[in-house]
């Protein structure tokens, strides 16, 4: 059977009112009755737009031409704005992404969980340029775009935005994309090249993905540039543990709070991308937890000892569930390092134990920093222990809203406190910490 010709889009040009943002950071307007969602809109704006999809239920465009603006749009500053994915919010400024987030958050909680704070905490902010301590960039030769490309992906779009700098990455990066990419394109396997990823603390390393063995002049070439500009620099032609370095490589570390406190970890390991901003998230969430000497807290989804080492120095007896061997492993030896002790152990805390000793006894406190899937299976477990206090960090407004109304209707919590953390600015990303506390 024969597929059915797709009828071609208009070419001409729309006018609409944007009345609300999407939560993906795009205007919503309402044409003739229908929903469109304009790329580059912002509400209480008059705009010219042309369409770029169109469906039975929604049509979707692109702003050509703004009529009346927003009072609170700006000049983006990247010049890669307008094609590149990696950012959807740099034309509304900053205090008004923070609004768009606060908001998104708070209906989601409502809308999903049924549930409303009895606080907005003050939104956590930080840096908003050269604040990605760490990256995952797409590489590509095209011969189309003059060669090697390296960065993000175009907005709705499988290819590659040709950048020439990214103004979100640390700088020591976003600064050099145009010559990282030319040194990539003299190298005898371009088009073997699929991923740059970029780990940013006291120095950057760099891990380049090759999927054929480079030339002895390749190597060369590599070590040059990488002692250039201070990098240090493996291959990965494998899996994400199978690196190679290519020159001499200094262990990587960050703060977890600002202190003296100092975790090592991997260039392929997670850590929170804004090192600056997620201080102050760990900061804030010992003080919302206040743990007192000896007192017990539960931390899970611990990964390095993001929060377990903080919370050690408290003085808190922590006892610290991750999935991910290699983490238990390295976040037990970063306490160690510190001076610390905490229990650390692996599980699945997605098909929880019931019957696992560490869910045995009671706990004063609980922290909960699961990924965007959020924390269901586990709240039964995490009730049955009675925290008084559960702090739960989300990078996920809808899976925290679910999971509030469960501890808020079914376990006997209150919603007392919430807040945005502004974790990607110039994203629609909402990362929030809520705080929840037993009503006996």
């Amino acid at each position: 059977m024969a597929r059915r010709k797709k009828k071609p889009l208009p070419l001409a040009e729309f006018g609409a009112e944007i009345v609300d943002l999407a939560h993906d950071g795009r205007g919503v307007a309402r044409v003739d009755g229908k929903v469109t969602f304009i790329h580059g809109g912002l509400p209480g704006e008059r705009v010219r737009y042309r369409l770029t999809r169109v469906t039975r239920d929604v049509d979707e465009g692109t702003v050509v031409a703004v009529e009346q603006a927003s009072p609170q749009r700006v000049a983006p500053k990247c010049p890669h704005f307008d094609i590149c994915g990696g950012c959807a919010l740099q034309h509304l400024a900053p205090d008004a992404q923070i609004a768009f987030k606060q908001k998104q958050l708070l209906d989601a909680l409502a809308r999903i969980g049924g549930v409303t704070p009895e606080t907005l905490a003050p939104p956590v902010t930080g840096p908003v340029w050269a604040y990605r301590r760490r990256a995952r960039l797409g590489v590509k030769h095209v011969t189309k775009k003059g060669g090697v490309l390296v960065g993000f992906r175009e907005r709705d779009s499988a290819l590659l935005a040709p950048l020439t700098r990214c103004d979100v990455l640390d700088a020591r990066v976003g600064d050099q994309l145009q010559a990282i990419a030319a040194l990539l394109d003299t190298l005898s396997i371009p088009a073997q090249l699929p991923q740059l990823e970029i780990a940013a603390a006291d120095h950057v390393t760099l891990v380049l993905r090759v999927l054929a063995p480079p030339s002895a002049e390749d190597l060369v070439a590599l070590r040059t540039f990488a002692e250039a500009h201070d990098f240090d620099l493996y291959l990965q032609p494998g899996n994400p543990q199978d690196l190679q370095a290519l020159t001499p490589i200094r262990p990587l570390h960050y703060s977890p709070d600002g202190s003296a406190l100092r975790l090592d970890f991997g260039p392929s390991d997670f850590v929170q991308i804004n090192g600056a901003l997620s201080q102050k998230m760990v900061r804030q969430a010992v003080d919302w937890l206040a743990p007192t000497p000896g007192g017990t807290v539960l931390e899970l989804f611990a990964g390095l000892g993001n929060f377990t080492a903080p919370l050690a120095a408290a003085g808190a007896q922590v006892t610290a569930v991750e999935g991910e061997a290699g983490l238990v492993a390295r976040g037990a030896a970063n306490l160690a390092r510190n001076g610390l002790s905490a229990r650390f152990l692996r599980a699945d805390l997605f098909q929880p134990d019931p019957r696992a000793d560490w869910l045995k006894p009671r706990y004063d406190a609980a922290l909960l920093d699961p990924p965007r899937s959020g924390a269901i299976e586990i709240l039964p477990q995490v009730a049955a222990c009675r925290p008084q206090r559960i702090v739960y960090v989300s990078c996920h407004p809808g899976t925290l809203a679910r999971d509030a109304g469960e501890l808020v209707r079914k376990y006997g919590y209150r919603l007392t406190r919430v807040g945005v953390l502004d974790m990607f600015p110039h994203t629609a990303h909402v990362e929030s910490m809520a705080l929840f506390e037993r009503n006996d």
